[in-house]
């Protein structure tokens, strides 16, 4: 039976999936990312090389058009808040970070998101997934034509290849959740706990940053990689040294920000930043350290996220009673960051929990809440 279900093709876990939402990389700009990903249920978004603008119909279907999509890669709210983090702190206004093509925000390695087709196997996708594909770009057949969804006045477009064909991403955590659907044909091996099995890896250092350090380099380590690094504090007692594990940062737990957030990335550190984003968003108490820390660091351009949040607070404030506008807008913010609250609490498990119970702790941490 185990060769049976290793015979599957990545169409059998495309089964159900979306039609991929995503961003030109001609057309779109950061300021086009941020409204896209503030509107999306998804977390991440898919960038391609086409110009969606243009239609792609038949009568171009000829041998010597080029104009096929290619997935460039994926973006999420922690690639914008990284980046604009790092933006030119003399510059009095970030507006040229805003208009700068979402091509900026791209990781330099194309690796992480590969193409494959339908007929793939799986255990073809498993080989790419554990050398360092993030995504599988999978065509799925539908019905003709190009579809565009209007997200608040940014368009954002189900790609259509020539043929009809539309895509799908095939991740990680999708394969987990297939083989948990086909939990018996492992067994006895789920019962076993994970130390029995020989899976743990003794070998290899997690990531981990101290503190007191860059909340930038740790996110930028998060995005680079796709996984979480831990934050941990080494402590003060001397005649007793031992570390506390505080949280993790991960491109998830940056999922319940918005663009203002990299005003506290670029100036408090990793541990900071947890006390930042935990709970229902920060306080005003926080945000008075963030615009005094980009003062002494004349990061004028980032004052005026700062200044942004803080009306927001402070229109919360006076105005509870209103069902709308920007009170409204940023409740739902404060929701949905209460909902994701949970992503910075670091994940652990017992060396005797079983395989089954670890994959099942793993696929519920990461599930989109919302």
């Amino acid at each position: 039976m185990a060769i049976t279900l290793l015979s599957h093709e990545v169409s059998d876990l495309c089964i159900g999936k979306p039609p991929l939402h995503c961003l030109s990389a001609i057309t779109a700009t950061v300021a086009d990312a941020i409204a896209a990903l503030k509107s999306s249920d998804d977390h991440f978004l898919s960038v391609w090389s086409c110009n969606h603008d243009e239609t792609n119909d038949d009568d171009n279907n000829n041998s010597n058009n080029k104009s096929d999509c290619e997935c460039l890669g994926k973006i999420c709210m922690a690639d914008v808040i990284c980046y604009l983090s790092k933006f030119d702190n003399k510059v009095l206004s970030l507006s040229s970070a805003f208009s700068a093509p979402v091509s900026v925000l791209l990781p330099n390695s194309r690796s992480i998101v590969v193409h494959v087709q339908s007929s793939c196997k799986l255990t073809e996708a498993i080989d790419l997934i554990t050398g360092g594909a993030q995504n599988l770009i999978v065509p799925i057949q539908t019905k003709r034509g190009q579809h565009k969804v209007l997200i608040q006045n940014v368009v954002t477009t189900i790609t259509t290849h020539n043929n009809s064909r539309q895509f799908c991403w095939i991740t990680q955590e999708d394969i987990i959740r297939f083989f948990l659907g086909s939990i018996s044909v492992f067994s006895p091996l789920t019962s076993l706990s994970i130390s029995e099995l020989g899976v743990i890896n003794t070998t290899q250092a997690f990531l981990a940053v101290d503190y007191y350090s860059s909340a930038v380099t740790a996110i930028s380590c998060a995005i680079a990689n796709n996984i979480s690094v831990v934050v941990v504090d080494g402590g003060c007692d001397v005649e007793y040294p031992r570390i506390a594990l505080i949280g993790e940062i991960s491109p998830m737990t940056l999922a319940c920000c918005d663009e203002t957030a990299a005003a506290a990335v670029a100036t408090l550190s990793a541990g900071e930043l947890l006390t930042y984003i935990h709970g229902s968003g920060p306080l005003e108490s926080h945000l008075r350290v963030v615009r005094n820390r980009l003062e002494e660091k004349g990061m004028v351009g980032l004052i005026s996220l700062v200044d942004s949040l803080s009306s927001l607070l402070v229109s919360s404030s006076s105005d509870e009673e209103s069902p709308r506008g920007r009170t409204k807008l940023y409740c739902q913010s404060v929701s949905r960051a209460a909902r994701m609250a949970r992503k910075s609490v670091a994940m652990v498990c017992n060396r005797k929990s079983s395989l089954m119970a670890v994959m099942i702790q793993v696929i519920a941490h990461r599930s989109i809440f919302g």
